[in-house]
């Protein structure tokens, strides 16, 4: 008897896995399970790109803002009017000025690089054309200018940033 269910059992297996593998179609396999490289990398239009526009001093900077509740309070200020911030020089690697708001904020240790657009105790702007290692709250970073642009454009004395809604 014992024999007689192993042998049942077998043959349902199997007509089981042959069913599956039947089952695969064309279709199927047509489908490639895979993960492109433009799949894995965050679409900065999706961040806000292009939401909100920033120059420092006079010149036009692309910046891929950052999607949390700081960008959209800092969005919501920007939409009421274009908000200028005066950053003064700290430390030989960081601009920094009072937005004149508080912020939320959810600040993570985080190390910046050059172009990085951070909140600071929620109520300061810090732009970064070195590098520092600190709890931050990100907002965005600034993706046409290299650590050599950064510092052309932030290393030579206090300036201004201007915010508008885009």
């Amino acid at each position: 008897m014992k024999k007689l269910v192993t042998i049942a059992l077998a043959l349902c297996m199997g007509f089981n896995f042959a069913a599956c593998a039947s089952g695969n179609t064309q279709e199927d396999e047509a489908v490639p399970d895979v993960t492109t490289d433009s799949q894995m990398e965050p679409d900065l239009t999706e961040k806000g790109a292009t939401a909100m526009n920033m120059k420092i001093g006079d010149t036009p900077v692309t910046v891929a803002w950052e999607d949390n509740a700081s960008v959209d309070a800092l969005k919501a200020l920007c939409a009421e009017g274009p908000r200028t911030i005066h950053l003064h020089m700290y430390g030989g690697f960081e601009q920094v000025g009072d937005i004149g708001e508080r912020l939320p904020r959810d600040d993570v240790q985080t190390t910046t690089q050059a172009g990085d657009i951070v909140l600071y105790a929620g109520d300061q702007m810090v732009v970064f054309y070195g590098s520092n290692a600190w709890a931050y709250t990100r907002l965005g970073h600034i993706t046409d200018q290299n650590a050599d642009g950064m510092r052309s454009l932030l290393g030579d004395g206090d300036v201004t940033v201007t915010i508008t809604a885009g």
